[in-house]
């Protein structure tokens, strides 16, 4: 079953939002209104709505850095993570977590970083060399 993934959050302000989401992450903007907008998440949608984002807490325990939760994300092909990270760092977006690699050599190798929205949305973006690999064990 091929399925599309939705995800509706609360932004502080759209236009900022327009412009990370849109501009920094080269997202496509779809759908809105005065009070939310619609993005195409690289091949999901995330609606973006008006109000107080979700209370976040530095908890979640990645390696020995403890990363924002709850957190949302998604997982590239390692070649669009590189370009990806490479666009934030031009952009200057202040991470989290700086892109690094995780259980190298291991089964689950990967390459993760972690940042925020401008309203404070905690965002992970993995990349895996072979998404087989994503739920190895």
């Amino acid at each position: 079953m091929q399925s599309l993934f939705h995800l509706a959050i609360h932004v502080h302000a759209l236009q900022a939002a327009r412009q990370f989401y849109g501009g920094v992450l080269g997202c496509t903007e779809g759908r809105s209104t005065d009070t939310w907008v619609d993005f195409d998440f690289f091949g999901h949608q995330l609606s973006l709505h008006l109000g107080e984002p979700f209370a976040t807490t530095r908890t979640g325990r990645v390696g020995d850095t403890l990363v924002p939760m709850p957190h949302f994300g998604l997982v590239l092909a390692l070649p669009d993570w590189q370009a990806l990270a490479q666009r934030l760092q031009a952009a200057r977006v202040a991470f989290v977590m700086e892109p690094q690699i995780r259980f190298a050599g291991e089964n689950g190798e990967q390459w993760t970083m972690f940042f925020l929205d401008p309203s404070g949305n905690p965002i992970e973006v993995k990349g895996f060399a072979n998404l087989d690999t994503v739920y190895a064990p």
